[in-house]
């Protein structure tokens, strides 16, 4: 289950709200906590599979996943 990497994330303690930006531009501070993270590909692959529609996961907004989906659609 996905609970390890949860526990290990660098978002852990954080305030959650810096995670769910109300515009991409305020995404930054968060995509910036995703890229000391030693779980962001394993955070990443879940919002992906889950199709999380809101925040920053892996390092990604909503519309950096959807791309990411798109673009693996096209090599499968």
């Amino acid at each position: 289950m996905d609970v390890v990497w949860r526990e290990l994330g660098a978002c852990r303690g954080l305030d959650p709200e810096v995670f769910f930006p109300e515009t991409e531009e305020d995404a930054e501070v968060a995509k910036d906590i995703c890229l000391t993270c030693d779980v962001r590909i394993a955070c990443l692959e879940h919002a992906l599979n889950s199709r999380e529609k809101v925040g920053v996961w892996g390092g990604t907004t909503e519309r950096e996943r959807r791309r990411i989906i798109r673009q693996r659609r096209r090599t499968a």
